[in-house]
């Protein structure tokens, strides 16, 4: 995981397996990256392009993420979301929270 900060957002990498067995690692992270943004970040980006496999733990990670920068002021863009992952998002109708940009 890699984090890349911009003037007005702020990137995160996330890793190839968000799921269970990985989701405290993914979580600790995010949520340190989120702790070290500075006041004039306005967006966080989680880049998914390595992310092969998301289970409901990995989506209900990235939704608490959400509601974390929310929190904040901060709007929530996930990059390079797999088919897979889009699809998850509509079907359990949680895309509304998240901006999705390629």
């Amino acid at each position: 995981m890699q984090t890349a900060p911009d003037h007005d957002h702020s990137e995160f990498v996330a890793p190839e397996r968000i799921i269970a067995a990985t989701r405290g690692e993914f979580r600790a992270a995010v949520l340190a990256h989120l702790e070290q943004l500075s006041p004039d970040v306005c967006a966080i980006t989680i880049d998914l392009r390595k992310t092969v496999e998301l289970d409901a733990s990995g989506l209900g990670i990235l939704v608490f993420v959400q509601k974390r920068a929310k929190e904040r002021g901060l709007a929530t863009q996930l990059r390079h979301a797999p088919e897979r992952v889009r699809n998850l998002l509509k079907v359990t109708m949680l895309d509304f929270l998240f901006e999705l940009i390629h």
